[in-house]
């Protein structure tokens, strides 16, 4: 027995703990302790949203049409701001066109309840980033897109803008996700440095600011095209139809010089892929991030999240190459084969993930090469 101490006790809300990615079974504890739940005119939150590292977050019934994207601000609610900016609103429950060039703000059926040390990071699910509908999250009081501060109690809201394609969204659909992160998880120089060298994270990859470089492939091996540009002025697309379009009615081929280089055209829509594999171990989580202006006038990725297992053999990955959304911005850019566009950040894990990506959980992109989203006939 030990003998009685005149020391009072740690407040756990004091006491630090380690820091890392939440995985799935801390998302699902989440979920059974009532901090992340449906708005009042949701739907339960199911485990058909928890993925290895994050959380698909569903639309409510209700989009509002706005004037202009906006930030709630350090005062503000969204709702408040919906009253200086919204148009009209748009019923969603039996499904609505969004409109290419226009801004939805559309609440979402989750709301969450963090801890003082929990932070959230959200991002636009792949099959979203591959349809060039723009999406990012806002909250409360909010001062950054697609962050949510330890400790916040709220809503949470979708803002969608389409840039090529006009989309029909229905209450339910899942545009985007949401990680979440206890304290500050990072890996030192040093430590990242011993991954790439034990786990080939990105097979010929340098240190590129916090995180690991990657190129663009224009030579592919098994021959043409690069990739597809995005045509314009095209047809709707149902976001609940997968494996349904024809790829030839909404992007054309894009063929790359005999010297491995193309000319980007503003305002055109590309999706290339990265020259490297990529693998995130089980106990990793990964996040690519936009393209740095220093580069380039360019943005690569809107879609950021790699989750744990993706391109990893214990998965049945074995590689796969990171697929590149790409827009040019103000002026005609020339791209060259194995030019960096970014960087891949790797995070540790608070724990290893009951569930990793890959075939045995339906994850429509492990192993990729080349692909457009899941909404498209594979050519």
């Amino acid at each position: 027995m030990h003998p009685a101490s005149d020391t009072p006790a740690a407040n756990p809300v004091d006491t630090p703990r380690r820091a890392g990615v939440l995985p799935s079974q801390a998302i699902r504890r989440m979920i059974a302790d009532g901090a992340i739940t449906p708005i009042e005119t949701g739907d339960p939150v199911t485990d058909a949203q928890v993925q290895p590292a994050s959380l698909d977050l569903r639309l409510g019934s209700t989009a509002y049409r706005v004037r202009a994207s906006f930030l709630a601000g350090a005062e503000n609610t969204v709702e408040d701001r919906l009253k200086d900016f919204g148009m009209h609103e748009i019923d969603l429950s039996a499904g609505a066109a969004l409109e290419t060039g226009c801004v939805y703000v559309v609440p979402l059926q989750e709301r969450v309840r963090l801890a003082h040390d929990v932070s959230a990071v959200a991002n636009a699910k792949s099959s979203t980033g591959r349809l060039d509908v723009f999406t990012r999250l806002i909250t409360d009081r909010g001062v950054e897109f697609d962050r949510i501060e330890p400790g916040y109690d709220g809503p949470l809201y979708a803002e969608i803008s389409p840039r090529t394609f006009s989309v029909l969204a229905r209450s339910g659909d899942r545009l985007n996700q949401i990680r979440f992160r206890q304290g500050q998880p990072r890996f030192t120089a040093e430590e990242l440095e011993r991954l790439q060298r034990d786990q080939r994270l990105i097979p010929g990859a340098t240190s590129f600011g916090p995180g690991l470089s990657f190129s663009v492939d224009l030579q592919p091996k098994d021959g043409p095209p690069v990739g597809y540009r995005a045509r314009r002025h095209s047809g709707l697309i149902d976001l609940s139809k997968l494996g349904h379009y024809d790829p030839a009615e909404f992007w054309d081929p894009v063929f790359a010089s005999r010297n491995g280089s193309m000319i980007l055209d503003p305002g055109a829509f590309y999706i290339l892929v990265s020259r490297e594999t990529v693998h995130v171990p089980p106990d990793c989580a990964a996040e690519m991030t936009p393209y740095q202006a220093v580069v380039g006038e360019f943005r690569v990725h809107y879609a950021g999240f790699f989750d744990p297992g993706f391109g990893h053999e214990a998965t049945g990955g074995a590689g796969a190459r990171g697929v590149l959304e790409v827009r040019c911005h103000e002026a005609p850019f020339a791209l060259e084969h194995g030019q960096i566009v970014g960087q891949l950040i790797y995070e540790p894990m608070l724990e290893t993930p009951d569930t990793l990506y890959g075939v045995g959980i339906g994850s429509n992109y492990q192993a990729q090469g080349l692909r457009l989203s899941k909404h498209f006939r594979q050519t």
